[in-house]
């Protein structure tokens, strides 16, 4: 009997430390939110693309300026509250109109990124959400890491795409995150993804690994060009 209770408190304690380094990585995420700005690079390695690294800016007010890097073709863009404009060839144009399906089939990496900035979530948000996705967390030192659940997975699968089930089949998904916390503020994340993603009936197997850098905490500033701002009323 006494040997049941010692167990059951371990297993008890260990339970509650768990949930702890997720709260710790929850409230951490929190910080960076409350901030008033802050910069960010993120970088990513899929078995299908690397993209070069993009890099971002935000304000506690939800201004966002982004770069995006393909190849040799750099893309600038800008959001706020759903609204923005995006860097085309043709000059500035709103998020709305670059969002629009112009009937052409295939990829279209400004529509792709114009529906993204028109959805985007900070990494704060990001971060926070991938905690609430974790099975587990367990710490050493300023380094939280844990596996992803299925659902977690499937969401970094489909770069956020799946909102209320609805996006790509992807089965086979598995996943891990990493968060790294210095003085309470998040600093980095990195999560590890992989599966399979089936899109008009066609199997395609999946690896990417993001890493979000955070840096410049408080000391970021974007500055807006007029004719993007006109974009974005």
């Amino acid at each position: 009997m006494k040997s049941l209770l010692v167990c059951s408190t371990a297993l008890l304690a260990a339970a509650s430390l768990l949930a702890a380094d997720k709260d710790d990585v929850k409230g951490a995420a929190k910080k960076l939110a409350d901030a008033e700005n802050y910069s960010w690079t993120t970088k990513m390695e899929s078995s299908q693309f690397s993209p070069g690294p993009s890099h971002g800016k935000t304000q506690k007010d939800g201004l966002v300026w982004q770069d995006f890097t393909t190849r040799d073709n750099t893309v600038e863009a800008y959001a706020k509250d759903g609204k923005g404009a995006i860097k085309t060839d043709d000059g500035w144009q709103s998020l709305d109109d670059a969002a629009k399906d112009d009937g052409g089939g295939g990829f279209n990496f400004t529509r792709f990124l114009a529906m993204r900035m028109k959805n985007f979530k900070a990494p704060a948000v990001q971060a926070d959400e991938i905690a609430d996705t974790t099975k587990d967390l367990t710490k050493v030192g300023d380094l939280y890491a844990g596996d992803l659940t299925e659902e977690g997975a499937k969401n970094l699968l489909s770069f956020g795409g799946r909102r209320g089930g609805q996006g790509p089949a992807i089965s086979n998904a598995k996943g891990s995150v990493k968060f790294w916390i210095k003085d309470g503020v998040m600093t980095r994340y990195q999560t590890k993804v992989s599966g399979t993603v089936t899109r008009n009936g066609e199997d395609m197997d999946r690896d990417v690994t993001t890493t979000v850098e955070i840096k410049d905490i408080g000391a970021t500033k974007i500055t807006v060009p007029d004719e993007v701002k006109k974009k974005m009323t």
